[in-house]
């Protein structure tokens, strides 16, 4: 049926679905998204007939959810083999010889065990490998037709649930939307389209197929024909038209050898539609060329940027490996020797934290010096009060007259002023502790993920340093707002001041003296802040976890978390297939 595919396509096409095929056998596909085709469409679009045409496999149809879980169906041509199928799902696997097998596969144990019984859907994927001499090198992934209103038994969600399925598919830049269309509906009001235009607003990874051409409406030809030209919703890949077995060709027993004919001869006979077989874009023959050339030239685009992915997987795991690899040795005095290492590592990390030389996820310092310009603006924006001191003076003057100042009501304009700045400042403290907590937890996850116990203890140490170190931190900025209120300057300092301001601008424009306070918080603040709750915490914390030798169980400390030997395997399994993929 699809024998003759290939003898249109390159002769250079096989190595790349190889390569691909390859990369399936070692299981990359689970750590990585390989170049594949999606097929989605509504309800009822004609996909099952679509897939089956192609594959040569019965797959069901009928109303509602036939299709409830992802099915991958991977077709292979090869010699030598009449037809094979196997089907794999949740570590089972079983080989298929004879093809109405197959029929009804829904209805199989895969759906059902995956889906449970009923109309439910499952995100788990069915694997279907065709292997015959009848079939096109291809993979689709067929999944669930959009439901617009739930059906009895489903639950009230089943669309948004479907959706949210053929998003995490077809948002993958490596992946080929196939969007199967019928051709007597609106295809403006496709829910399919419409998603895949969300995801992919170009079209350069879309193609459509528009079935069901035989069910349109007579004088609607020349509209479906504007379609199929690109002239209505443009695609760069374009739109192909089929006609598969209808329910009662099925029912009269009709093959798909048959059928295939079938579809040329209406294609040929059609007034409007047989300028479709000059142009390729017709039947499903010109379908299994173009997807087979399609995905080919699309894994030659992704070839470079998987390689690129393969290679940053294996440097990121086997760094990952190196941490968890071995564990601590089991003698007394080994473990006691590997436990001091961690802890002085650890130690080690902290200091260089403190210093500005370690950077794990995010630049800590970075972090800091944008909060420090938060405080520097806040207190330039508190200074706009006080621009005019002449209409400060006049609305806080007294019974004095006018060219008297009154240095008491100066004093208490400030200290007010002053005083708001303690919420802001304190906000300031805060908001330090959490990015310091932050970064102090990643070195400590960093350095004893598998470790329990240790982590556990080290934490609550953290919390309590930092708990400490905030206290005294909160104290030392009361008692710096406290010396700001005491409104005081050398005077040399504000003469300057004064001769720089000049004379004729001083009595209008600024305050001297409000400017040299907001200058000392802006520095002074932040440096003590960093002191108590960053140098200083890094200090303790490093004394009190290297105490912790001092007549440590060491074997409690080094207790590794049960899933800790399971993410070894997973890890040693990920650098396995990752490897098998370069090799």
């Amino acid at each position: 049926m699809m024998g003759e595919v290939h003898s249109h396509l390159e002769e250079n096409i096989r190595p790349y679905i190889d390569l691909i095929d390859t990369l399936r056998s070692v299981g990359i596909q689970k750590d990585l998204a390989l170049p594949t085709i999606v097929v989605i469409g509504d309800q009822s679009s004609g996909k099952s007939s679509v897939l089956e045409a192609l594959s040569g496999v019965a797959l069901p149809r009928g109303k509602g959810i036939v299709t409830r879980c992802p099915l991958e169906l991977r077709l292979k041509k090869v010699t030598g083999v009449n037809w094979k199928a196997v089907l794999t799902y949740c570590k089972k696997k079983t080989d298929l010889w004879i093809q109405h097998q197959l029929h009804k596969i829904s209805k199989t144990a895969s759906q059902n065990e995956l889906a449970g019984k009923g109309v439910g859907i499952s995100d788990d994927l069915i694997t279907l490998e065709v292997m015959s001499p009848d079939v096109c090198d291809l993979t689709l992934i067929d999944l669930p037709g959009i439901a617009r209103v739930p059906l009895k038994g489903q639950p009230e969600d089943i669309g948004e649930q479907i959706k949210r399925l053929i998003i995490k598919f077809i948002e993958k830049q490596e992946t080929i939307n196939l969007v199967v269309v019928p051709c007597n509906i609106d295809i403006a009001t496709t829910e399919a389209l419409k998603m895949a235009q969300e995801v992919d607003p170009e079209g350069k990874r879309t193609v459509a197929i528009l079935t069901k051409p035989d069910l349109i409406d007579k004088g609607t030809e020349k509209s479906v024909l504007a379609i199929v030209h690109n002239e209505v919703i443009p695609l760069c890949k374009g739109y192909t038209m089929v006609k598969c077995r209808g329910q009662q060709q099925i029912d009269d027993d009709i093959s798909l050898e048959q059928a295939t004919q079938i579809e040329r001869d209406f294609f040929q006979n059609h007034d409007y539609f047989r300028c479709l077989l000059k142009e390729d874009k017709a039947t499903i023959k010109c379908l299994a060329i173009k997807l087979t050339q399609e995905l080919v030239d699309h894994i030659k685009k992704s070839l470079p940027h998987l390689d690129e992915q393969i290679k940053k997987h294996l440097w990121d795991k086997r760094n990952e490996l190196k941490e968890c690899e071995g564990g601590p040795p089991q003698d007394p005095k080994g473990a006691k020797q590997f436990l001091t290492q961690t802890l002085k590592r650890f130690s080690d990390q902290i200091t260089s934290l403190s210093s500005g030389e370690l950077i794990l996820e995010e630049n800590l310092f970075a972090q800091l010096r944008a909060e420090f310009k938060e405080w520097n603006d806040q207190l330039s924006r508190s200074k706009t009060s006080f621009s005019d001191s002449k209409a400060v003076s006049q609305e806080n003057r007294g019974r004095e007259l006018p060219g008297f100042s009154n240095y008491k009501v100066f004093e208490t304009v400030l200290q007010k002023h002053v005083a708001k700045l303690n919420k802001p400042a304190n906000d300031l403290l805060r908001g330090m502790k959490d990015i310091i907590l932050e970064h102090l937890l990643d070195v400590v996850n960093h350095c004893f993920r598998n470790y329990s116990v240790l982590k556990n203890i080290t934490v609550s140490k953290i919390n309590n340093i930092l708990s400490g170190q905030q206290e005294k931190a909160e104290q030392r900025i009361s008692e710096q707002f406290k010396m700001e209120n005491l409104i005081y300057t050398q005077d040399p300092i504000f003469l300057k001041i004064l001769s720089e301001i000049g004379n004729e601008q001083f009595s209008k424009k600024q305050l001297p003296m409000f400017d040299k306070k907001l200058q000392r918080m802006a520095d002074q603040l932040p440096m003590m802040i960093t002191l108590f709750m960053l140098k200083e915490t890094a200090e303790v914390l490093s004394t009190d976890i290297l105490g912790l030798l001092d007549g440590a169980n060491v074997s409690e400390l080094l207790f590794e978390d049960s899933d800790v030997s399971k993410r070894r395997k997973d890890l040693r399994d990920h650098l396995d297939r990752l490897t098998g993929s370069v090799d």
